[in-house]
Parts: C-alpha cells; sequence; structure tokens
C-alpha cells in the first residue's frame, strides 16, 4: 500500500569526486517490514544507509524517511529513526541504567517517560536489579540486547540495524532476532544489514548492492527460486561474483 511506506528511495545517488558509491537506487520499504539490505564490501551498503539516517547528503535522486525528505528534513529524520552497529551502540563505561537514561534523553524523551520505559525495558530483558552494572561486564549478547531496546525506546518509526549480531553465538543471535520480530509486529520498521546470509532468511524481502547498484530486490524465497539455489548465501554469491570493487 502507498501509504505505508516509511521509506522511500528514487534514483538515490552519492558521488565522491569521479567515484559513484551509491548508483541511482530505487526501493520502498513499508511499516512493519524487516528489510534485509546486503551486499560485499564495498558494494556501497554503508553510504546508502548514512544518507538515510540523515548523516550524508545525496549528490541526486530522491528519498525519504518516516515522511521526511533526506535534503532538508535530516534532523526530523534523525529524531523518528532507531539505530544500531555491532561497532558502537553503548557506553561500556556506563552503567546499564545511565545508558538507558542518556540514549532516552537524547531521544527527547521526558523523565517520567524515561522512568516508565526504563522499568519496562528492564522487565522484558529480565535484568531487573541490575541496572548498576557496567555495560563493559556484560556478555557479548546482552550488549546487543540492551543497545537494540534502546535503540527503539522511543518507538521510532524505523530502526536501521548495521551488522548488529556480528561475532555473537548462534543462540544468542536467534533470541535477537526474536526482538526484531518482537518490534516488527507493534509496527516498527528493521533496516537490517548483515553478512550472515542465514539471517537474511529471517527478512521479509531482501535487496543485494554489487557495485553501488542494486542487483536484486525480493523476498528471499522469490529470489532463491530465481537463482535456483535453496539458500541466500547461494544467492549472495552468484550475485557478489559479478563484482568489480571492493573495500
Amino acid at each position: 500500500m502507498e501509504n505505508d511506506k516509511v521509506i522511500t528511495a528514487h534514483e538515490l545517488t552519492k558521488k565522491f569526486g569521479h567515484f559513484i558509491a551509491v548508483d541511482h537506487i530505487s526501493f520502498d520499504v513499508h511499516k512493519g517490514e524487516i528489510f534485509g539490505f546486503l551486499g560485499a564490501n564495498g558494494a556501497g551498503k554503508t553510504t546508502a544507509m548514512r544518507m538515510l539516517c540523515g548523516l550524508s547528503l545525496p549528490s541526486s535522486g530522491k528519498a525519504s524517511v518516516a515522511g521526511f525528505d533526506v535534503y532538508k528534513q535530516n534532523e526530523q529524520i534523525k529524531k523518528n529513526i532507531g539505530y544500531m552497529s555491532q561497532k558502537f551502540s553503548l557506553y561500556e563505561d556506563l552503567t546499564i541504567g545511565e545508558n538507558i537514561d542518556f540514549y532516552a534523553g537524547i531521544y527527547g524523551l521526558s523523565n517520567k517517560q524515561i522512568k516508565e520505559k526504563k522499568n519496562d525495558l528492564l522487565n522484558r530483558l529480565k535484568i531487573s536489579g541490575q541496572e548498576k552494572t557496567l555495560v563493559r561486564d556484560l556478555p557479548l549478547g546482552w550488549k546487543q540486547k540492551l543497545a537494540f531496546s534502546i535503540a527503539i525506546i522511543h518507538n521510532p518509526a524505523i530502526v536501521f540495524l548495521d551488522e548488529p549480531t556480528g561475532g555473537v553465538d548462534p543462540i544468542t543471535r536467534r533470541e535477537f532476532w526474536s526482538l526484531i520480530y518482537e518490534a516488527s509486529a507493534g509496527g516498527i520498521t528493521a533496516f537490517v544489514t548483515t553478512h550472515y546470509m542465514d539471517e537474511a532468511e529471517y527478512c521479509n524481502r531482501v535487496s543485494v548492492m554489487v557495485d553501488g547498484r542494486i542487483e536484486a530486490l525480493d523476498t528471499p524465497a522469490n529470489l532463491m527460486k530465481n537463482f535456483s539455489t535453496d539458500s541466500m548465501n547461494g544467492v549472495f554469491l552468484q550475485l557478489a561474483r559479478k563484482a568489480l570493487r571492493s573495500e
């Protein structure tokens, strides 16, 4: 449906001098969808995501995120999205409670809202009574689950997840994905990059970028059928072989 689109991109392009990092990509993402955004190193995923998060202006093309224009309303975009990555999401030298307070404050929640949301988050993750624990003392899997929960504490329209489960064991990865499904069921759109092809199969739809362009976009089932393979890894390998550049 047209009115449930939370991300729209048309001919979105980003150039650095003569280098075209993102080359006229077009796609839509719908409310509550889990959208996989795949590509080998150098494919342009990170650059595209930075434009959609309001962190980098496009060179040309059009895009809107949560109803806001990427050229003129990037500050509004930042207020209506969540973001987490493998590399940096939480402050290690702050406690669980301090991280929650800090990010909830950045997202503009009132003190009353922060208290309510914090209690709900701690209960859902079953870590009530541990809010004074330093984040550095948490196992990696728990850090990632906490980071995700904080990234959506303000109930954003979209959460951008940049390789969120990197280095996490398979069982914890499945537990993490249950949180994504829960958020999706509540109407939050998840825009996910991952190097784990089994995770790509958990997405509603998947796009695969090669050398700055979207070379394939469909449901995992349709992609596997169209590429005559029984896994998303097979799809990815067939497309990645076409790549001419790498980081």
